[in-house]
């Protein structure tokens, strides 16, 4: 499993709530990426910041334009076929301040689960796992589905006991379900998040990197920003089936990433190979090429390119992350071209 954790906060002068979240929830890539994209952190006892910290929580401290880590994190999920869960750390609901002692419960929990127990599909026709579902508060719509599932009593019952001796008298029905604290705040604190996904995905629209997206996350981004996409919403089985390994596997994207893959291993054992060649014929070096085996290097290297450049090599790549296309400059960001050619083949 991934297991992520969250920052939630309560209501407070001048920051709405982000305590929405029960204890442990359980995201399908569509919910899970547009969190991923949105990176959305409540306040913190040590800092007094609240908001998005760009996908993957990457954008200060990033080079690369955010679509190159979010198209390898989507595929990697996509061909592992891992679960994404996450904790709650502040606040549940904004009665019960929790901290950080559920994000440490989780792994005591989680290493006393048989792989087959933690399978989100058999949490789901268990009563483990229950769905969120949109409604209407006040006459608004309130995306309930972003939060995606969110454990029961059942599952507290069933495995909370491998820790606790008692763990429904920890885990209350308003730990479970923070809309029962205070209606009114989970409301906004789940249009706190819509509406903070859709001011972050409309920046990749304004810098033209949704351009550079995978089509599922480009699909996500439209979403996000617009509500839709190509007249289909996330609840849609043809956006939900952009999301499957099945679908990777097909799609002309991710072909183009293997190739892109190969290409980039041919040009690195060419280099290697045109170095070694370089080294070997210059002279008065024969002595140092000899005592540093630079001719069996080189010997090395040219087997490798062989084989790299083979269609069997491409092959063989299926089921591997490839190498992300991302070649294009930022609009606004002039002489990032070098380093989103070189970084997003790492």
């Amino acid at each position: 499993s991934v297991l992520s954790g969250r920052r939630n906060n309560r209501p407070e002068p001048g920051v709405r709530p982000l305590c929405v979240y029960g204890p442990i929830h359980y995201q399908e890539l569509p919910e899970l990426f547009m969190d991923y994209v949105c990176s959305l952190t409540g306040t913190s006892p040590s800092t007094t910041g609240a908001g998005s910290e760009g996908a993957l929580t990457k954008g200060p401290f990033n080079a690369l334009s955010a679509t190159a880590d979010l198209n390898n994190a989507l595929v990697s999920m996509l061909l592992t076929g891992y679960a994404g869960f996450s904790s709650a750390a502040g606040f549940i609901g904004p009665r019960y301040r929790v901290d950080h002692d559920i994000s440490l419960l989780i792994p005591e929990i989680w290493c006393r689960l048989f792989p087959y127990e933690r399978d989100p599909k058999r949490l789901i026709e268990a009563g483990h796992l229950e769905p969120l579902r949109d409604y209407e508060y006040a006459g608004k719509p309130v995306l309930a589905s972003r939060l995606g599932y969110r454990i029961t009593a059942k599952f507290v019952h069933t495995f909370f006991g491998r820790v606790f001796d008692n763990p429904t008298a920890v885990f209350t029905e308003e730990i479970l379900k923070p809309e029962t604290q205070d209606p009114a705040v989970f409301a906004d604190g789940v249009n706190n998040i819509v509406e903070a996904q859709e001011r972050v995905a409309a920046a990749y629209f304004t810098d033209g990197t949704i351009e550079d997206a995978c089509p599922p996350l480009k699909s996500l981004l439209h979403i996000m920003a617009h509500g839709h996409y190509k007249g289909k919403d996330a609840s849609h089985p043809e956006i939900r089936g952009l999301f499957t390994r099945q679908a990777l596997l097909a799609s002309d994207w991710y072909r183009e990433r293997l190739a892109i893959k190969q290409q980039r291993d041919v040009a690195l054992w060419e280099r290697h190979a045109r170095s070694l060649t370089e080294f070997l014929s210059r002279e008065g070096h024969r002595d140092e090429a000899e005592r540093m085996g630079i001719a069996s290097r080189l010997e090395h290297a040219q087997d490798e390119l062989e084989r790299v450049s083979a269609p069997a090599y491409l092959t063989a790549l299926v089921g591997t992350i490839g190498a992300d296309p991302i070649h294009r400059p930022v609009r606004g960001r002039p002489g990032r071209e070098a380093r989103l050619a070189v970084g997003a083949g790492r």
